[in-house]
């Protein structure tokens, strides 16, 4: 038994090491973290070769469902860059370690099904944290501090007894709140209803209390809500019974104003929110004549309402404090950790600024409605039909706010249900960038029969102005990009692949980009429209497999992991480098379309004019602006900015993928050509040399 279990923990280990590195040595922290769980695992001999010059780069620690006992070590957090972290599912105890905000990049915390105890540790700190789950422990009494960008809150089946933080009012991303089953007092903060990405609400199983109006505005996305056993008094809101069919409500065991049999009396919930916190739930009174009975309650009232009051200052006094420190939150918006930028890029002359996830004028990722599509799109009408596209259609749509979106419709196999896509839905809604057409929501279509998914929607933001190749070689063209244009819009595909590649995790890869999948907006800016969706296929760069689900658990499947594992990571690592290359292939073609103005088709189209471009790199300017598209060879073209963008397509077409520059390489001279030609306009505007690698430049 203990060596099946000591191979369990093996190949977990294994499951868990995204890869590893040889660029710079770990701190000892992170090597003694790392040596503990050498340990837990009683030195296996796999792991023989591990010691303090060993480097790794642990990003994903996943140990679900492995019956581990003990308490989760201090150093812990001494991880860095560690952003999913789940022990789901087994005997773990004791208080979670304070350790646990130095994980600063951490973005999926959950250890739900375990024994522990005591209060959550400040994790205020963790800006990146999206997803907590607590659920089925023993933690309490105060409502966890969490940072604003969180997406998912699971406290359910806990020993919870504080009341809700106002600030929980300001979690605009908050899409999933379950805090059923644990004994919250104070007040429902209204506005949960109708934050701007809640989707699912349970507060099932509490004392809370307060008084709900008919008016009380609802998200129109609110899929779930469970108001149930609760001590709440008034009228239910309107908007939970008329806004959508689909919509389920709960709303038993209350004292709110609805005519149901199922709600107690006013006087119910009066007593019971007078007495939270007075009186133990089984307390026997001792017989008593009237006069004695009648004094007790009353001072039982009486300090009730003291006890009460006083809890409200302290609570208000509290909360005030933690608004002085509150920051700013962001809506829509999640920066990548520039720790962690810093560590993909540390072969780069610089980090950019574009790298980062900023704030998009786009509204909050939801579900949408099969309804809502159909009215979009007039019953999908022949006049909103866009075209074919991989395993379905596309459609243009008008949803109820007055703006156009663009609807692809995929078909699924059967016998996937909506829980197999969500973990690739929930990634498809991060893919937010300037230079990629975003995400905004997505709707499930099931069979009747077993509930498997037939087709889905997913609904992106709508792109006016066609494709690149309509500005660049379309012989029908009105208006063609200057060179200053160009210049812009193959700087915007390559901070999209950037992104793609590493500006999340895992990164995407195999996208294949050709020219046409390239659209402009009405301000000009190039957004990559069809770039490798993780909803048909698993194509990124790393992953993760649950031991306890691989076979039934069987020692046939263990070990066939395991060789798995020890075959394909290293193949897996070179993989991720090869296809950014093979991606830098491609980004070279759009290029030479860009440079050229000729459309290319074929793989003699690309031949010919590379060996154009590389035979005028070897005359003068003016060989070299023979080779360049006629629209813009008479404008003001600045020769030393065309030779760099020659220079860079050459670099990108090469036959040995080796030869080829990164994609941050490419960027940076796209972004040095931009402003060679700037300063070619300028009058005082003096030579510039390109930056060394010792350089430093940002670029906002």
């Amino acid at each position: 038994m203990e060596k099946e279990l000591g191979l369990e923990r093996l190949l977990v280990l294994f499951l868990v090491l995204i890869s590893i590195r040889y660029s710079e040595q770990l701190q000892s922290s992170q090597v003694q973290a790392l040596v503990r769980i050498q340990h837990l695992l009683n030195y296996p001999a796999a792991l023989n070769s591990w010691n303090n010059e060993t480097d790794f780069y642990l990003q994903t620690l996943v140990l679900d469902g492995n019956r581990l006992t003990g308490r989760i070590p201090d150093g812990l957090g001494s991880l860095p860059v560690l952003a999913v972290l789940s022990v789901k599912s087994n005997s773990l105890d004791g208080p979670l370690p304070d350790s646990l905000r130095d994980l600063n990049n951490l973005r999926i915390l959950s250890l739900s099904r375990n024994k522990f105890s005591g209060d959550v540790p400040d994790l205020s700190s963790l800006e990146n944290l999206q997803v907590l789950e607590l659920e089925d422990n023993s933690f309490g009494s105060k409502f966890p501090q969490i940072g604003s960008k969180i997406e998912s809150i699971a406290l359910r089946n806990n020993k919870f007894t504080a009341s809700i933080p106002e600030k929980v009012q300001s979690y605009y991303q908050l899409e999933h709140f379950d805090i059923s089953s644990n004994n919250f007092v104070g007040p429902l903060p209204p506005s949960l209803l109708s934050l701007s990405s809640i989707t699912d609400l349970n507060v099932a199983g509490n004392k809370l209390t307060g008084m709900l109006f008919e008016d009380n505005p609802c998200n129109t996305a609110l899929d779930f809500v469970d108001l149930s056993a609760n001590l709440l008094t008034g009228t239910l809101p309107s908007c939970l019974l008329s806004s959508s069919r689909n919509r389920i409500v709960h709303f038993s065991n209350n004292c709110l104003a609805t005519g149901d049999a199922t709600q107690h009396p006013f006087s119910f919930c009066r007593n019971e929110a007078l007495a939270v916190g007075v009186l133990p739930h089984h307390q026997r009174q001792k017989p008593a004549s009237k006069v004695i009975l009648a004094l007790i309650i009353c001072g039982s009232i009486t300090g009730g309402v003291i006890l009460v009051c006083l809890t409200i200052l302290v609570v208000k006094s509290f909360l005030a404090k933690k608004a002085a420190q509150k920051t700013p939150t962001r809506f829509i918006s999640e920066d990548a950790s520039s720790s962690y930028t810093s560590k993909l890029f540390t072969d780069a002359r610089y980090i950019t600024q574009a790298m980062k996830l900023g704030a998009l004028s786009l509204p909050s990722y939801r579900t949408f409605s099969l309804e809502e599509l159909e009215e979009a799109t007039n019953n999908f009408d022949t006049e909103t039909f866009m075209g074919e596209i991989r395993n379905g259609q596309m459609y243009r749509g008008q949803v109820r706010d007055g703006s156009y979106v663009t609807i692809r419709c995929l078909k699924m196999k059967r016998s996937n249900t909506t829980q197999n896509f969500m973990h690739r839905i929930e990634l498809i809604s991060k893919l937010r960038h300037q230079h990629l057409v975003s995400a905004l929501g997505h709707c499930f279509e099931c069979y009747l029969d077993d509930s498997s998914v037939s087709r889905i929607f997913l609904v992106f933001e709508y792109v006016p102005n066609g494709t690149l190749r309509r500005w660049i070689s379309d012989k029908h063209a009105r208006q063609k990009l200057t060179w200053t244009q160009r210049i812009a819009a193959a700087t915007g595909v390559a901070k999209g692949l950037q992104f793609l590649h590493n500006g999340i995790i895992p990164g995407l890869f195999s996208n294949n980009l050709k020219i046409i999948d390239i659209l402009l907006d009405q301000n000009l800016v190039a957004k990559i429209s069809s770039y490798n969706l993780p909803i048909l296929s698993e194509n990124v760069g790393s992953f993760v497999i649950f031991s306890s689900n691989i076979h039934n658990g069987t020692d046939f499947g263990s070990a066939w992991t395991y060789l798995q594992l020890v075959l394909f990571l290293p193949m897996l690592i070179y993989r991720e480098k090869y296809e950014e290359k093979l991606a830098v292939y491609y980004f070279g073609v759009i290029l030479l379309e860009i440079i050229t103005g000729r459309q290319i088709n074929t793989k003699n189209d690309i031949l010919v004019l590379q060996n154009q471009l590389q035979v005028s790199m070897t005359g003068n300017e003016a060989t070299r602006k023979n080779v360049v598209d006629g629209a813009i060879r008479g404008s003001s073209c600045s020769a030393e900015s065309l030779r760099t963008i020659i220079e860079m397509c050459c670099r990108c077409l090469y036959e040995d993928p080796v030869d080829r520059p990164s994609m941050e390489d490419v960027l940076w001279n796209l972004q040095f050509a931009a402003q060679v030609q700037d300063d070619s306009h300028s009058t005082d505007g003096s030579p510039i040399s390109p930056l060394q690698p010792s350089g430093q430049l940002v670029i906002q």
